[in-house]
This record gives C-alpha cells, structure tokens and sequence, in this order.
C-alpha cells in the first residue's frame, strides 16, 4: 500500500511515540486514560532525619497556636475595653481588638498550616484511583472505608509519632477555651454599671458645641441643645463608655405646657434635662418637634413627649427617658442636682 492509499483521517504512530487505543491515536481520543505518573518519594519518605524536622516543626506550629490561645485570653482578661494603641499602619485602634484579632488569627492559622504541613511532608502522597459508587453504600463499601480510614490513621504515624499527636491535641482542646472565655460578658454586670453615670449634684451643664458652661439665657424657647458633664474630656481614656451614659439633651418649654408636675420641679424656668439615650437599643435622640414638643429617635421612630414626662407615645422604647434634676448655681450657670434617678438606655436582666 502506498502512503496515497492511507485515509486523510487516519495517521500511523509518529516517532515521538503516538500510541494507539483501540486503532485510534490517544492524542485523538479524548476518553483514553492517561494513567497516574510514577510516584517519586520525598527526602521524608527515605531520610528519617527529615521525617524528625518535619515532625518538629508540625509540633512547633502546635505549640504556636497553644501559646496564642492563651495570649488571646489573657488579652481579653488584662486589656481595658477603652484602651486606644498607635499601630503603624492601622493607626489609632482599640488595643482589645486588635490584640484579640492577632492572638486568636495565629491560633488559628497555626492549627490550620500544622495539619497542612504534616499531610504534605509525612503522611502517605501515593494517588490512589477509585471508582465511583452509588450514593448509597453497600455493605462492601462501608468495610471499605473503615478499612481506608484505619490505612490512613497508620500512614500518618500518628501513634508512632507521639510529639505531634500531643501538641495537635493540645491546640485542638484549647482553642475552644477562646470562645469559653467570651461568657464572661454574659454573666451579671457590677451593680452600678449601668444604673450610675458620672452626673452628680453640682456639676455643671457644657454644650457640647461651645464646650462652655450653659445659663439658662442661652436655651431659647424651642430650641434644642446636647450637653455634657463638667469635667468629661474627650482625651480621657473612658470618655466613649461615659458619654454613651451622660449624654444630655436640653429644652425650654414654656413652664404652662409641661403637664408632669415632677418634670415641672426638676426644671428650671422651663428647661428640662432628658437623656438623650433612647431606651430601645440606645441609639442617640436627634430630632425635635417644637409644636409638639415630641423627640424622635431616628433609628426606629421611637417618640417621646418632652412635656409629659417622656412618657413614650409611639414606638418600640419600653420606657421613658430618665430627667436629670437640674438647677442654677450662684454664678448664673446651669448645674446638676444629683444623678439621674432611674437607669438610662434600654433595659437589661438586672434591672427590675
């Protein structure tokens, strides 16, 4: 037969070695099974020094991460709540969270990188072909996966290898104990943590826009003003945890249209002190309906009447806003006469 009389589709084996399945060349049969290539041990499989280092490191990463979950507890028992840290390139951030975030990052990621490092360089890399089964398994299959699964706890070494079955178990029991730690905040809180603020009698009233003393001439009829205790400085290291409870909205209504009679003692002249803490979630109050005399908290509509005692009148709230007793002292300025009788913000457990 001369090379004209072969079909345009059909080709012998070339030199680089075609070989033929079933007549067909395997370059052109897609379906042809290419096989597994030969398996090639690593240094670890053939130097048990190696297989030693490996060992040593798996364990060391182990260690790291027992190591990290402590940090991590000890950050979250240690680290005030308020603490502000410079972290280049973060910048000003809480010192809790970021401690937190490190600690319990590297517990994990060693954990994770562990367990990688001891699969790749010390347990068993031969490729195994399986055949696909049916989704249920037959009884057959079932031995042959406890039989699969007992291979591959002997190939791993780990009953021989005792320093990395340790650590492994060490890191594993202890990284729970992170979020064991976190209950802590679910228990009861120091009695006056959230029923005291820092209001007291005697100190006075700032705006919080001037930073100056308030006198009652500078609260128009209608207005609405946001103040803060004497002494708060936005620079001290409580100052987010004190103002969330002190913060104070001021108004002047005219003393005939206040209908509470306690609300009409504990004012001055018409100017009524409420915290500006809803009591729902403890969002911040910022809307003021002069007609109405109504507050608005923005979040979820909360309304308050300011001439009744901020009773709620619309709205999830449970309850109405606190009113600080206030005064004017010898000097003309607005002052405090004590600290707000009831609990300001939403309710909790403790409170009755």
């Amino acid at each position: 037969m001369s090379s004209q009389d072969i079909p345009e589709d059909k080709h012998l084996p070339t030199e680089q070695g075609d070989a033929h399945h079933g007549g067909v060349a395997v370059a052109d049969d897609p379906f042809a099974d290419p096989g597994l290539p030969a398996h090639k041990p690593r240094i670890q499989d053939i130097d048990e020094r190696a297989a030693k280092r490996s060992e040593r490191t798996v364990a060391m990463l182990f260690t790291l991460s027992m190591l990290a979950t402590i940090g991590f507890i000890a950050s979250y028992v240690t680290i005030p709540v308020d603490k502000i840290v410079y972290i280049w390139p973060f910048g000003h951030v809480s010192g809790l969270n970021f401690a937190l975030g490190v600690t319990l990052g590297i517990a994990l990621f060693c954990i994770g990188a562990g367990a990688v490092h001891w699969a790749r360089t010390l347990m068993s890399d031969v490729e195994v072909a399986d055949e696909r089964h049916p989704i249920e398994a037959a009884p057959e299959v079932k031995a042959k996966v406890l039989a699969d699964f007992a291979d591959g706890a002997r190939e791993s070494d780990i009953g021989r290898r005792k320093l990395i079955r340790n650590t492994m178990l060490g890191a594993l029991a202890m990284v729970p104990l992170s979020g064991v730690v976190l209950l802590r905040d679910l228990g009861p809180l120091p009695e006056d943590k959230l029923r005291k603020t820092i209001w007291a009698k005697g100190k006075l009233l700032i705006n919080q826009n001037t930073m100056e003393p308030l006198r009652p001439e500078d609260v128009a009829v209608g207005s609405l003003t946001f103040a803060m205790p004497e002494g708060l400085e936005e620079d001290q290291h409580d100052y987010m945890q004190q103002i969330a409870k002190a913060a104070l909205m001021i108004v002047r209504i005219q003393p005939e249209d206040i209908k509470d009679k306690q609300e009409l003692e504990w004012s001055h002249d018409g100017i009524v002190a409420y915290s500006k803490i809803c009591t729902h979630v403890g969002c911040p109050i910022s809307l003021y309906e002069q007609q109405t005399h109504h507050v608005l908290c923005p979040c979820h509509q909360s309304t308050f009447d300011l001439s009744d005692g901020a009773r709620v009148i619309f709205g999830p709230a449970g309850h109405a806003l606190p009113q600080l007793r206030i005064g004017v002292n010898d000097e003309g300025f607005l002052e405090a006469l004590g600290d707000f009788e009831e609990p300001v913000g939403p309710a909790f457990w403790e409170r009755g």
